[in-house]
């Protein structure tokens, strides 16, 4: 599994999922569901530096630098 999520990506991927995981808190029903599943979503694609739909569309915001500090 190549990274293509780095840097300024990545951490903007954290902090909406706080703020989405935040917000399930103080709402019900459908919302709530939503706001977990895509704040878990961001949260995991953050962590494991793989985005699937960046794949998809050739997207690549993870330096060379970055790939090579892995072992990659």
């Amino acid at each position: 599994m190549d990274r293509n999520v780095g840097g300024a990506d990545r951490h903007l991927r954290i902090l909406s999922a706080i703020a989405l995981l935040g917000s399930a808190l103080r709402t019900r029903g459908i919302k709530r569901v939503g706001a977990l599943l895509a704040g878990a979503v961001l949260l995991l694609t953050a962590a494991l530096q793989h985005c699937p739909l960046n794949a998809l569309l050739g997207i690549d915001t993870c330096r060379s630098g970055e790939r090579s500090e892995r072992g990659e």
